[in-house]
């Protein structure tokens, strides 16, 4: 989940009712699952989507920071190229395109905050779509119990 989401043209996936977000919390249901020989719980299926996002979210930051460093000067270049190849722009997206191919690398500063709130931003979205894939994972993958067993909860 975090490495998808962090990937760029692979992140779109995320568009989609963050889809990558909500996977890692079906696959976080699926291998709690399997490690269980009862069924498991629909609290601890949700758990297990919650640590998956949150563990995914701090994944996404990290695999993206050198992303971001290396990816950074292809969009300035790619920015650079739009405006010398188009001939009738609009003067806005000109002006626009023109300040992106101008600015230099980022920060460090920049890069620690802006890494800091997307973190932030990460953990949030992680927390509720993945759980909402944990509570989905645990009940497509529920063990069903043999016929005759009869399941007593623990006592006390």
């Amino acid at each position: 989940m975090g490495v998808l989401s962090a990937l760029p043209l692979v992140n779109v996936g995320n568009a989609c009712c963050c889809l990558w977000v909500v996977s890692g919390g079906v696959v976080a249901a699926y291998v709690f699952q399997q490690n269980q020989s009862t069924p498991i719980e629909p609290g601890d299926a949700a758990l297990a989507g919650l640590l998956a996002g949150l563990f995914g979210a701090v994944v996404t930051v990290v695999v993206s920071l050198p992303l971001d460093l290396i990816v950074g000067p292809f969009y300035r270049e790619l920015a650079q190229r739009a405006v010398d190849m188009a001939g009738s722009m609009p003067p806005d997206l000109r002006d626009m395109l023109e300040r992106v191919s101008r600015r230099g690398p980022p920060t460090l500063a920049f890069l620690i905050v802006a890494k800091a709130v997307s973190l932030m931003v990460w953990c949030f979205l992680g927390a509720i779509f993945s759980t909402i894939g944990g509570l989905l994972g645990g009940v497509m993958f529920k063990k069903k119990l043999p016929p005759g067993v009869i399941d007593i909860p623990p006592a006390g």
